[in-house]
């Protein structure tokens, strides 16, 4: 039985630049690669962590609008990115994150394409984005 739970309502921070308000879905995979330690004699694969290989996955919508999705991600296009942060809930006070809502963070994670038109006749436009690499670090102060 779960002991914890919360209505998820994540903030995303590209920089300083908040796209909540754009964003339906947040998926932050933290992953350290595999790396194989077994040595002669032993009886089963051992392995010992390696590089991070983060990988970030955000669905947002398509907002041509200044200061929004496609503004702001737009000129990240082939670059690593300062910082993305990303958390169950907005702080009460920006940047100030606790135990209870750790603020994610990415940096230098690279931005490796952008699609600037996914539409459907009566739907709302998204996108996928996908934020690969970086280093990843918790921000519980």
């Amino acid at each position: 039985m779960a002991t914890s739970t919360y209505l998820s309502n994540p903030e995303v921070l590209f920089g300083a630049v908040n796209l909540s308000d754009q964003c339906t879905s947040v998926q932050l995979v933290h992953t350290h690669e595999a790396l194989e330690s077994t040595a002669f004699g032993g009886t089963s694969r051992v392995y010992t962590a390696g590089l991070q290989s983060n990988e970030l996955t955000i669905t947002m919508f398509a907002s041509y609008a200044a200061s929004e999705s496609y503004a702001t991600l737009s000129t990240l296009v082939g670059t690593q990115i300062g910082t993305i942060t990303v958390s169950p809930a907005a702080p009460a006070t920006p940047g100030t994150y606790s135990a209870t809502n750790p603020g994610f963070i990415i940096s230098g994670g690279y931005l490796e394409s952008l699609p600037v038109m996914n539409a459907s006749l009566g739907t709302l436009a998204t996108m996928d984005i996908v934020v690969r690499g970086g280093v990843y670090t918790v921000d519980v102060s």
